[in-house]
């Protein structure tokens, strides 16, 4: 028997307590951890958000990374490798089907 997991988009604010354990154990440092995974979504209305890829046992989430406006182009550029850093520019693995479409609306309003 072949069972889907659930697809949802939350905020971080708004992650359950056992989606904040696994957003913590998937990234032990926080900001600094998860960077590297952060992913530009558009959405059809043409705003867009940041998120990271969180799975739990029955859930697969899209945490939304709040991220200033100002960072925005400087975050795109540092994703696609164009700072100079190390040059790994494959900006990151994003989702498995890079088809947000599948994913839910946020689970609790949060302001956006």
């Amino acid at each position: 028997m072949s069972t889907t997991k659930r697809r949802a988009v939350i905020s971080y604010e708004n992650m359950s307590d056992e989606l904040a354990a696994a957003f913590a154990e998937k990234y032990p440092k926080g900001y600094a951890d998860y960077f590297p995974d952060l992913v530009k979504y558009d959405k059809p209305n043409g705003d867009s958000f940041y998120a990271v890829t969180v799975e739990i046992p029955d859930a697969i989430y899209l945490v939304k990374i709040k991220v200033k406006t100002d960072d925005a182009e400087d975050i795109e550029r540092w994703l696609d490798g164009e700072d100079g850093d190390d040059g790994d520019s494959d900006g990151g693995e994003g989702l498995p089907d890079d088809n947000i479409s599948q994913y839910g609306e946020d689970d609790a309003a949060d302001g956006e």
